[in-house]
């Protein structure tokens, strides 16, 4: 007959909760340096944005202003009408495209974009224009779709939109 070896341990409460309190601070201390990472990532993310950025600009000399949330846009026709802002709705027309000009959406007749239910970018940019007004809004990915990716828009990307607010509803 053969027996089997086997091991039991028996902890006391105490040892239970030593253990317990050990694990919880070594998750505690992964999960603060996987935070500090991510915000390190994060500000490398938002320099290549803004290096992409202003490399556009350059090679397609267009004259942008910078927000400080890193936004960038291009007014060329400021509009004549009422200034737009974040809480509107507005009827506009657009194109949408991203660094490498591949268009991704576009709205050639026009549309109505409620602006406190769109990316951040919109929200912001948008408003920069009055009724009538036309111009290019340069968004960097934490303004748009951030590290996820979305439909024909990549992780990570720089989006492109030339506007046209035609109205506010």
């Amino acid at each position: 007959m053969k027996t089997k070896n086997t091991l039991s341990i028996q902890f006391s409460p105490f040892a239970k909760t030593r253990f317990f309190l050990f694990g919880l601070s070594v998750f505690c201390l992964l999960s603060s340096s996987l935070i500090s990472c991510t915000k390190t990532s994060t500000a490398e993310q938002d320099k290549k944005d803004d290096d992409a950025i202003t490399s556009y600009l350059s090679q397609h000399s267009i004259d942008a202003t910078k927000t400080s949330s890193g936004l960038y846009y291009s007014i060329e026709d400021p509009g004549t009408g009422m200034q737009v802002s974040a809480n509107n709705t507005v009827y506009m027309k657009y194109k949408a495209y991203l660094m490498n000009d591949t268009i991704f959406d576009q709205n050639k007749i026009g549309t109505n974009i409620t602006l406190p239910n769109t990316i951040k970018g919109w929200q912001e940019g948008i408003p920069k224009f009055k009724v009538g007004g036309k111009g290019k809004l340069f968004i960097p990915s934490k303004l748009g779709y951030g590290a996820e990716a979305t439909g024909k828009i990549p992780a990570n990307s720089v989006l492109i939109f030339e506007v046209e607010v035609i109205e506010i509803k």
